[in-house]
């Protein structure tokens, strides 16, 4: 007999949110962990708002909404507040009800930048690597260091001399002049965007310039969990001081060995991780001049190991451009980019600490 087509709302639901997300999907070991650090970060919170006045969005949905807009790829906040409109499971993960309104747009974004000036996304990071810590899925010996572009929400018309006020192009279009630039000398000395002042031009080798930030992250070789995230402005020697900086924060003061590319091969990079009683498993860099790393490094087998481990720290940049949605910053300044890229770090984390607890 053919089934009838015509549809009658219900007046009830008797089937709750936690009964519709099944007990084997693959976002519940997250929400889990998630919650145990939120639990860590209530002292933080109650610090961040006032003890009168009308509620705002609780800090804890906040972030889990951030979450899900770096785990499933959400472009933008008012594309989050449309899917959590009819998406169960992001109701189920953030902790809104069936029937629990959704968020304007722009007051999600408000009760968000508050978020951006305390800091929090330190301590998410701080608190889902002690997790990591609990579990013993993290190596305090052996770590890979590398730095990558963050192309910043700011255009090549922006990038305008110093001290210069307004565009200067044709007037086919006073909102969206066309600015031809060819043949100018354009330096970060000279030149700054006036959307993103912040932002600095940069490249990577072989590639065209763009106005970027420099994202730092180091990592554990054990399993490949991100154990420091920094972002920094795009310079050329960003690189190598941030990786010195976070080797100082390494805790213990046994020796280490630090995995890198080429790009870290200079003396005072090897100077300085040697200082700190870091054996440089740096690769070495032999175009047109001596390595600064000798045969008294490169004959032992960690070495080539730790040559080999370096390259999950790209597993890392891949998955926060493409999954996290770093490709392209949509947030200005060093503060609210670096908030960014340390909570996709430890998203990455999350995600990363969920597949090794299934394998073990």
């Amino acid at each position: 007999m053919r089934g009838d087509d015509r549809t009658q709302g219900a007046m009830f639901s008797y089937v709750s949110l936690e009964q519709r997300v099944p007990q084997d999907h693959p976002l519940r070991p997250i929400r889990e962990m998630v919650d145990e650090a939120l639990r860590e970060l209530c002292p933080r919170f109650d610090g961040l708002y006032a003890d009168t006045g009308r509620p705002s969005i609780p800090p804890e949905r906040l972030l889990r909404a951030l979450l899900i807009q770096i785990l499933y790829s959400v472009r933008s906040e008012r594309m989050l507040m449309e899917q959590l409109e009819y998406n169960l499971l992001f109701r189920w993960f953030v902790g809104l009800g069936m029937d629990d309104g959704v968020w304007v747009p722009t007051v999600f974004t408000k009760n968000r930048d508050r978020l951006l000036a305390g800091d929090v996304a330190r301590a998410f990071f701080d608190a889902v690597l002690g997790q990591a810590r609990k579990r013993q899925l993290l190596s305090s010996e052996h770590f890979t260091v590398d730095g990558t572009l963050i192309e910043a929400w700011a255009s090549h018309k922006s990038f305008q001399p110093k001290g210069e006020k307004g565009r200067k192009g044709s007037d086919d279009d006073p909102g969206n002049p066309t600015v031809d630039f060819r043949g100018q000398r354009r330096s970060n000395e000279t030149h700054a965007s006036t959307t993103d002042p912040e932002a600095r031009l940069a490249r990577k080798k072989g590639k065209e310039s763009k106005l970027s930030y420099l994202g730092h992250v180091l990592t554990e070789n054990r399993h490949g969990l991100v154990v420091q995230a920094e972002l920094t402005q795009a310079t050329g020697t960003a690189e190598r001081e941030t990786a010195l900086a976070m080797l100082e924060a390494v805790p213990g003061d046994h020796r280490v060995t630090l995995g890198a590319d080429k790009y870290y091969d200079t003396r005072d990079f090897v100077r300085g991780c040697r200082e700190l009683g870091v054996t440089p498993h740096v690769a070495q860099n032999t175009s047109g001049r001596a390595s600064r790393i000798d045969g008294r490094t490169t004959r032992h087998a960690g070495y080539r190991r730790s040559q080999r481990m370096r390259k999950r720290i790209e597993e890392v940049f891949g998955w926060m451009k493409t999954v996290g949605g770093l490709a392209k910053a949509r947030h200005r300044g060093v503060a609210r980019v670096g908030w960014m890229f340390t909570f996709t770090a430890a998203a990455y984390n999350l995600i990363r600490i969920r597949n090794l607890m299934e394998v073990t």
